[in-house]
């Protein structure tokens, strides 16, 4: 029940309202100063109150995505001699019958200029460290196909591979790699250019993101998100020279990866690929794939897995 009582008194009409057990409402004029500040303190808590529920979701979605990917991903060492003479990383594309498949580049499973013969091994990190002997499958030409698969003999968890159109300008992707051969890392940044062939869009020529990486990172995957999908394999980067005055006239100088601009095999390249090598029912490949003229003259079709190199590899890319 609510009780008034209106006063008449010498400073002008003034109303009090008891609600329940002595609640009151102010005098006019007190009351319509403090309505402003109370409308402007609730309508920042419906923001908050809106605005973390996406926010989590955001972050929620990247997260999936991330630690989905770390273990679809692996670090790949060449040894001579037992030593590491080259490190990079590479994505699991394929697994069946306790063998599975990883996607690098083929300037990182090149030999020539090494001093002797070359061991690949590859390192998997989640769920348990360990490293696996690694043999080569096939590997492409530089630089239409500077790619190559690694057979290794334990089953992994694959990636699934991006259909073309599923990717485009703009898109949020986080980026897999091992920089130094240190530990596998995360960036993360957007789908920045994606350069597609005049004759027949679906094949993608190129592919940039502005996802920052470091020396090392190269065969890394590099996953949609939220889908999670495998939407291109960094190649390499485009660096600028910094240079500092040194003492007693030193100067010193480094290379500093430019943004924007990593180079990345897109989608429609890595899947006709892993096609031509017989692992497009294995690695969930449907349908025909366009005919690229510049790497095949034949249809991308699925069988068994070639055990050998797919085109010699005459030099390697200036990245």
């Amino acid at each position: 029940m609510c009780a008034g009582r209106e006063n008449f008194g010498i400073g002008g009409p003034s109303r009090t309202v008891s609600q329940g057990a002595g609640a009151a409402i102010p005098p006019r004029g007190e009351r319509e100063s403090t309505l402003p500040r109370w409308n402007r303190l609730l309508a920042a808590l419906a923001a908050v109150a809106l605005g973390i529920p996406a926010a989590a979701q955001a972050r929620s979605e990247k997260s999936r995505v991330v630690q989905k990917a770390l273990r679809q991903s692996v670090r790949v060492e060449v040894q001579v001699a037992g030593k590491v003479v080259r490190a990079a990383s590479g994505v699991v594309v394929a697994s069946d019958e306790g063998r599975s498949y990883v996607l690098t580049n083929q300037h990182v499973v090149q030999r020539e200029g090494l001093r002797g013969s070359a061991n690949f091994v590859v390192v998997i990190e989640r769920p348990k460290l360990h490293r696996l002997e690694a043999k080569l499958v096939a590997e492409g030409e530089v630089p239409d196909d500077d790619l190559a698969l690694l057979s290794v003999p334990e089953q992994l968890t694959p990636t699934q591979i991006a259909a073309e159109d599923e990717v485009q300008v703009g898109d949020d992707v986080v980026v897999i790699g091992a920089p130094y051969g240190r530990s596998l890392s995360v960036s993360s940044g957007i789908v920045s250019q994606l350069e597609a062939d005049e004759a027949d869009s679906r094949i993608q020529r190129s592919m940039k993101t502005d996802a920052p990486i470091g020396y090392g990172a190269s065969g890394g995957g590099v996953f949609s998100v939220p889908s999670g999908k495998l939407v291109g394999l960094v190649e390499g980067y485009r660096t600028a020279k910094v240079a500092f005055g040194g003492v007693a006239g030193n100067d010193f100088s480094f290379d500093v990866p430019m943004p924007g601009e990593t180079f990345l095999a897109p989608a429609s390249k890595l899947r006709a690929f892993v096609a031509r090598a017989g692992l497009a029912r294995m690695a969930g490949i449907e349908g025909p794939l366009p005919v690229d003229a510049r790497a095949d003259r034949r249809p991308m079709a699925a069988g068994s897995p070639r055990r050998g190199p797919l085109l010699p590899r005459p030099h390697a890319p200036r990245l």
